[in-house]
């Protein structure tokens, strides 16, 4: 869910890869483009990091190749999906490799109307 532009959590399209981002940001997350030069546009330091998961996938050195799909998935505090995106897909094969970490960076909303309930 996005709100209305100048409410926190409004989104906004990366210029650059067209990725959609928090209309607060200064540098793009996707991509890590500056997206705003201004005396106040100084990148914000996470508030706090709740979660960050790293893992590895190998395959054996032998064996038929595996596939993947990373698949995000975003839940509201009743359990209901609010958003899911399948972010990459790939093979292995024998001997290859793939490491995947996923972190959640949390912001401090400066200057932004907090939204309604």
């Amino acid at each position: 869910m996005t709100g209305r532009p100048g409410t926190a959590g409004a989104t906004r399209e990366c210029p650059h890869c067209k990725a959609t981002i928090l209309e607060s940001a200064v540098i793009c997350p996707a991509c890590k483009h500056y997206l705003r030069y201004d005396s106040e546009a100084r990148p914000a330091a996470p508030q706090q990091v709740p979660l960050h998961v790293e893992g590895t996938i190998r395959h054996p050195a032998e064996g038929d190749a595996w596939e993947y799909s990373l698949v995000l998935v975003i839940r509201d505090g009743r359990g209901q999906e609010i958003g899911r995106q399948v972010v990459g897909v790939g093979a292995l094969h024998a001997g290859d490799e793939r490491s995947f970490s996923l972190s959640v960076e949390v912001f401090e909303a400066k200057g932004v109307k907090p939204r309604r309930h």
